[in-house]
């Protein structure tokens, strides 16, 4: 499924609304129909129902407005916007509860939280090609920019759980003891203005280690500062799969879970999940049968002599540091990054039988715990995929934290 699918009979030059746009705001109203939809959504989704079936339904003269509305009966919304129903992982039939998804990435966030019965209401992603990825396995189009109030606008008011995996931009007057006003500038300023308007219940936040050192650990105690000024108790501790989550990867995140104190009276008792044994190793996370050559590495590589002498076991995950080859002889896989497999020097490396290969996109999901019915886009370019890959979250150890949460929750 593509998103082009869609692209017939939505009126681009209305409201000069981009197909992304239109596409986020008809699947978050399809997906969402017996919420609190806002007038303004309701209107652009009946505008953008009627464009749809007037190009594919030779009876769309027959409706009117309020048979449009009709529409949003889940028989008929199955008829004709099924590709937003056919997917891998669809919103759970009787849901325990609600949450949006802010920098939602491909989502790794939201099958966590579907795991364990939550309804994903909002996503927002502003990568184009993560927003597609997003919607073939999910069939919700995030909406974009969360900075821009024409996003922040479909933001729906009740939903129990924020979750972001917001990027940490460097907090240029941090320490300040400002409170809220010092994060403006920064990306967790937009998170903090949602959190203050609509008071959700648990606000969940993911993010590199560093953050919590990060100018002389100014930039944490901000953000902790603003949540709790907001009325939220504030739990964190830095994890990584390997120890929590049975996944062999070394990637050490912060995790954040705060716990409105008005609307969430127990919330003292949330403890984070305790470590677990690691049985998996890299080994269940490879295909040994990739012979595709483009990920193989050949001797016209400049570097090759340095690779062929150095990359010499099968146990191992190696990587390329500009001018050596480091071992990761924890036998865990490194740390995924978002530039990986784009020629840049953390290059994930393995040995197979047939040569030195980098590890495939799916094998990157794979080493971040996502389930095997997860894809990418036949269109999307191999570089793309890395990046998403590598941009994501660990899942298993996101939906342990969930469990946590759940219990506090129900």
């Amino acid at each position: 499924m593509e998103i082009t699918d869609f692209s017939k009979g939505m009126d681009m030059e209305s409201d000069k609304a981009s197909l992304e746009d239109l596409m986020a705001i008809l699947s978050h109203y399809v997906h969402n129909h017996d919420k609190n939809i806002n007038k303004l959504q309701r209107e652009k989704v009946i505008s953008i129902i009627q464009d749809y079936i007037q190009d594919i339904k030779e009876t769309s003269d027959n409706f009117c407005n309020a048979d449009i509305v009709e529409l949003s009966e889940p028989s008929e919304q199955y008829n004709i916007f099924q590709q937003f129903f056919n997917v891998p992982f669809p919103t759970p039939k009787q849901p325990k509860f609600t949450f949006i998804d802010l920098f939602a990435g491909i989502g790794g966030f939201r099958i966590a939280m579907q795991n364990i019965g939550g309804e994903c209401v909002f996503s927002s992603e502003w990568d184009k090609l993560a927003q597609k990825t997003y919607f073939n396995n999910f069939g919700d189009y995030p909406f974009g920019d969360i900075t821009k109030e024409s996003t922040k606008k479909f933001v729906p008011n009740n939903f129990d759980v924020l979750c972001a995996g917001f990027p940490c931009q460097a907090f240029s007057i941090a320490g300040y003891r400002k409170g809220f006003e010092d994060t403006r500038g920064t990306l967790f300023f937009d998170v903090a203005e949602i959190i203050k308007s609509k008071k959700p219940k648990v606000v969940f936040l993911e993010n590199v280690k560093n953050l919590y050192t990060h100018d002389n650990g100014n930039t944490f105690k901000v953000i902790k500062t603003t949540l709790e000024d907001l009325g939220y108790h504030v739990f964190h501790r830095i994890m990584s799969p390997a120890e929590y989550a049975n996944i062999p990867q070394n990637r050490e995140r912060i995790f954040i879970v705060c716990f409105n104190k008005e609307s969430v009276p127990n919330y003292e008792d949330f403890t984070f999940p305790d470590k677990v044994a690691l049985n998996k190793t890299i080994h269940d996370c490879i295909d040994n049968s990739v012979c595709d050559k483009k990920y193989i590495y050949t001797e016209k590589m400049s570097h090759y002599a340095e690779l062929l002498e150095n990359i010499i076991s099968k146990d191992s995950i190696y990587q390329w540091r500009r001018r050596y080859v480091r071992e990761n002889k924890s036998g865990l896989c490194p740390t995924l990054t978002a530039n990986m497999g784009t020629g840049g020097h953390n290059v994930p490396l393995i040995l197979t039988d047939y040569g030195i290969r980098k590890l495939t996109p799916k094998e990157c999901l794979n080493f971040q715990g996502f389930p095997a019915e997860y894809y990418f886009p036949e269109s999307n370019a191999m570089s793309a995929n890395y990046k998403q890959a590598g941009n994501s979250v660990a899942v298993p150890l996101i939906e342990k934290v969930c469990k946590e949460i759940w219990k506090i929750l129900k």
